[in-house]
This record gives C-alpha cells, structure tokens and sequence, in this order.
C-alpha cells in the first residue's frame, strides 16, 4: 500500500519521475505550504518497489505492504 503524507510534500516529483508503473501524478490540488502534490493513478498497479519511497527527499512516502488472509 502506497501512502503519501501531502502535508510533507514539497512537490519535487521525482517520485513520479521514477515510479517504474508509471501510476503517480501530479494533482492539481496545494497542500497547505502550497505545493502540488502526487496522486496516485492505479494503486492495483503498484509493485511495492518503494522506489517513491527511496527517492523522495522529504519521507513523504511509505510502503507497506498488506497482510495476505491464509484463512
């Protein structure tokens, strides 16, 4: 699961530059230091490579990755 914590955004995107999926964007909406920040496009896409992650120079991102039921 691909979190994006806008309030620390600062609207660089590199983490849409280098999503190798291809599913973040820029929105169009300001966070509240007036930075566009990135929305995300198709989640079912994302392979959890944490590349957004890894890249982001504000931590603004976090993967994590959900619990599959063996039930």
């Amino acid at each position: 699961m691909l979190n994006i914590n806008t309030a620390l955004c600062k609207g660089c995107s590199y983490c849409i530059k280098f999503c190798p999926k291809k599913i973040l964007e820029l929105g169009a909406e300001r966070n509240k230091h007036g930075h566009f920040f990135p929305l995300i496009t198709n989640e079912a896409e994302c392979i959890a490579c944490a590349m957004c992650a890894t890249i982001c120079p504000e931590g603004a991102i976090e993967i994590t990755k959900e619990e599959k039921d063996n039930g």
